[in-house]
C-alpha cells in the first residue's frame, strides 16, 4: 500500500523548446544571404576585371592604329575600279556617278548606294557592284538597247522596248527603228505608265509585223483602243488587247486577199481593221 503513494520521478519531455526551430531557421537565412552576397561580389569583381581588360586592349589597339595608320590605309585602299558591260556609255560617266576612285579606302564603298547611282543613268538597266579584296571594286552593267523612235512635242526621242527614254534626238532620226507617234511629251519624259505601255505596244507590233513585211512601221498610239500601224502604205487597226491573236487572224486570210498592195501606191485595199472579233474588215483606198 505504501508503494501506491510513492512519488514518481519527473518524465523529461522530448519535444524541443518553444523557440528552438525559430533560432535554427534564422541562422540558415543568414548563411544563405551571406553566400549570395559573396557570389554577387565575385561576379562584380569578374566583370570589372573583364571590362578593364577590354578597355586596356581597346586603348592599345587605338594607339597601334594611330601609329600604323598609313600602313593600314595603304593595305586597304582601292587600286583598280573595273567597269564591265559598256557599249554605248562612256566609262568616265559611270565612274563619276559611282563616286569610286583609286586611293579611297575600300571599306568606305557602300555597294548598294553605288548601284543606285549608276542605275540612275538613262542607259543603264541594271548594275552589280562588288568589292574584291583587297584593292579592287568591280562594276558590271547591263545597258538598255534602242528599240523605238518616239515622235512627241515636235522632236524625236530614242527609247528602249520598255518605253524608257534614252536620249533626245531632236530633228535626228533612226530609220532602222519603228516610230511611235501620238504621245504626250510631258508624260513621256515623266515616265508615265500608260505612255510607256503605248511605246511598248509599238515595239511589239513592229516585231510581229516585221516577221512578215519589210519596211519601217509607224504606230499612232493616241487612242489605245484604236492603234493605227502603217507599213508600206497599208494601215492596220488594232484593238488594245490580244495583238498577237489579231495579227494571226489577219495572216489566216492573207491568201484570199490577192489585191492587197504593199508598195504604197496604186489601187487596192489600204486599210485593214482587226478590232472585230472573228472578223477582218478590209477597206478600199479612198
Amino acid at each position: 500500500m505504501m508503494g501506491m503513494f510513492r512519488k514518481r520521478p519527473p518524465v523529461s519531455s522530448s519535444r524541443p523548446r518553444k523557440n528552438q526551430w525559430k533560432e535554427s531557421h534564422t541562422g540558415q537565412e543568414i548563411e544563405v544571404k551571406r553566400t549570395k552576397a559573396l557570389a554577387g561580389l565575385k561576379t562584380i569583381v569578374q566583370w570589372g576585371g573583364a571590362m578593364t581588360f577590354v578597355g586596356v586592349m581597346a586603348w592599345l589597339g587605338a594607339v597601334a592604329v594611330q601609329q600604323e595608320w598609313p600602313f593600314f590605309r595603304k593595305l586597304l585602299e582601292i587600286h583598280t575600279v573595273a567597269v564591265d558591260g559598256l557599249h554605248r556609255v562612256d566609262r568616265e560617266e559611270i565612274l563619276d556617278l559611282a563616286g569610286v576612285k583609286p586611293g579611297m579606302p575600300i571599306h568606305h564603298v557602300l555597294t548598294s548606294a553605288v548601284k543606285a547611282r549608276v542605275e540612275a543613268h538613262p542607259w543603264i538597266k541594271e548594275a552589280v557592284v562588288e568589292r574584291v579584296p583587297l584593292h579592287e571594286v568591280r562594276i558590271a552593267v547591263v545597258e538598255r538597247k534602242p528599240a523605238v523612235v518616239v515622235r512627241a512635242g515636235g522632236e524625236n526621242f530614242l527609247g528602249d522596248k520598255e518605253g524608257h527614254v534614252l536620249v533626245r534626238l531632236g530633228d535626228l532620226d533612226d530609220g532602222s527603228l519603228p516610230m511611235v507617234t501620238g504621245i504626250d511629251v510631258e508624260k513621256l519624259l515623266r515616265g508615265d505608265g500608260a505612255v510607256r505601255q503605248a511605246v511598248t505596244t509599238g515595239v511589239e507590233l513592229a516585231w510581229l509585223m516585221g516577221l512578215t513585211y519589210e519596211g519601217r512601221l509607224h504606230v499612232n498610239a493616241a487612242d489605245p483602243e484604236n492603234l493605227v500601224a502603217t507599213v508600206r502604205g497599208v494601215q492596220f487597226h488594232f484593238g488594245e488587247d490580244g495583238l498577237g491573236d489579231q495579227w494571226q487572224r489577219f495572216q489566216q486570210v492573207v491568201p484570199a486577199m490577192r489585191t492587197l498592195n504593199f508598195d504604197g501606191a496604186g489601187d487596192g485595199p489600204s486599210d485593214v481593221d482587226l478590232r472585230y472579233k472573228n472578223r477582218v474588215v478590209v477597206r478600199e483606198r479612198g
